[in-house]
């Protein structure tokens, strides 16, 4: 498994064995959202504020990865749905493994809603995936999340499920959401084998989003992937800045923000 660990050293801190990671695939779920217009430089930005890596539809890695700023680890999303669709749950398989290593990504990634109406189609389309990583050395994120009718999404119980799951597929990575609770969380983190990376959902304030991830940090989570609560701000470089900070050298929010 040397090629997995190779890969994984470069969207992994060697150091902190943590990583902050950017998504950067909601375009195709959302389409012409705010802060993806110009691909190159939101990268450029992501990258000089030291992100570990970004996400990627394998269209979009043309248009700018790795054009301006430091080096950054390339995870390449194989999943997709739209918002308008009448399942927007419901993730399909757009790209291969095989594609994404013509690319040169450092890693894939894939969607699973745990409780929606495709659950089993997207757990059988995971085997498969997580059966090719194997074969060629490649490191898989999954991101699974708890999304169905009855469902609480930010149940301890259903997270800790969807880790699980994550976790018994082949995981490498495993990116969910938060619970809310550290002490909750940490139950989780503390079960699982396997890195778990927390979300970061819809944009919230600067302050407000980095006492969501000093917490999960203290519970035991191995870093985060933050999309829109990155890529949207104002100034994007800063903030991840300050969120590397967090995750990295454990500075305190208020710590973070100033230096």
């Amino acid at each position: 498994m040397i090629g997995k660990a190779i890969r994984l050293e470069r969207i992994m801190n060697r150091n902190t064995e943590r990583t902050v990671i950017i998504p950067m695939d909601h375009g195709f779920t959302l389409g012409q959202i705010e802060g993806l217009g110009d691909m190159a430089k939101v990268i450029s930005e992501v990258s000089d504020g030291g992100a570990n890596a970004i996400v990627l539809h394998k269209g979009m890695v043309k248009a700018g990865h790795r054009k301006h700023g430091r080096d950054i680890g390339l995870i390449v999303h194989l999943s997709a749905s739209t918002a308008l669709n009448p399942d927007p749950d419901d993730k399909v398989i757009v790209c291969t493994v095989e594609e994404a290593i013509a690319l040169g990504a450092d890693a894939v990634s894939i969607h699973i809603n745990l409780g929606a109406s495709h659950e089993s189609k997207m757990i059988e389309e995971a085997g498969r995936i997580s059966k090719k990583c194997a074969k060629w050395g490649m490191p898989l994120l999954i991101m699974i999340y708890p999304r169905g009718k009855g469902i609480d999404p930010t149940s301890p119980v259903a997270i800790g499920h969807c880790v699980r799951v994550a976790e018994e597929l082949g995981a490498d990575l495993i990116k969910t959401s938060y619970t809310g609770d550290p002490e909750s969380f940490r139950r989780i983190t503390s079960s699982c084998s396997v890195p778990v990376l927390v979300a970061g959902g819809e944009k919230a304030g600067d302050l407000e989003t980095l006492k969501t991830v000093s917490e999960a940090i203290s519970a035991g989570c191995a870093g985060v992937a933050l999309g829109r609560n990155s890529f949207q701000r104002e100034k994007p470089s800063e903030f991840i800045r300050a969120l590397c900070a967090v995750v990295h050298e454990e500075k305190t929010p208020e710590e973070a923000l100033n230096s």
